[in-house]
C-alpha cells in the first residue's frame, strides 16, 4: 500500500477548490502558479511543517489527505538542499477528487500520536 500525501490547508481555501474541483495553493501564501508544485508531506513529515509554516496557531487548518493512485500529474521527491530530507512535491493542481480525507489540524494531531503510542507498544 502506498502512503497517503498530506498537504496542509486553510479551511476557507479548501472550501473555495471544492467548488472549482481542483486546490491551487502550494503552501502559506503561495500558489501553483508562484511555486511551480504544491508541497506536500509524508505523514511523519507533517508535525513539523506545521510548526514551520503556521507555528502555534492551527485555527482554521484541515489536513488534506491524499490519496496518490488518483492524482494525474507527477509527485516528485525532492530536497530544499542537497543531502536533505525529501519532501514530495505535486507538479499541477490538486484535483478534488484525489483527497480522500479531511480533517480538522487538531484531530490529526490526537489521532496521530495516539496511532505512534500503539506502534511503540510491545506486541
Amino acid at each position: 500500500m502506498t502512503e497517503p500525501l498530506l498537504h496542509l490547508a486553510e479551511t476557507p481555501l479548501w472550501e473555495a477548490a471544492r467548488g472549482t474541483g481542483t486546490y491551487e495553493m502550494s503552501t502559506r501564501d503561495r500558489t501553483l502558479r508562484q511555486e511551480g508544485f504544491i508541497h506536500l508531506s509524508l505523514p511523519h513529515q507533517l508535525p513539523g511543517v506545521a510548526r514551520m509554516l503556521y507555528g502555534g496557531d492551527d485555527r482554521d487548518l484541515v489536513v488534506l489527505v491524499v490519496a496518490p493512485a488518483r492524482l494525474t500529474d507527477p509527485v516528485r521527491y525532492e530536497a530544499m538542499k542537497p543531502g536533505g530530507e525529501e519532501f514530495p512535491h505535486l507538479y499541477g493542481p490538486l484535483p478534488v477528487s484525489a483527497v480522500v480525507e479531511v480533517r480538522p489540524l487538531a484531530d490529526w494531531y490526537h489521532d496521530w500520536h495516539h496511532d505512534r503510542r500503539e506502534e511503540d507498544e510491545p506486541q
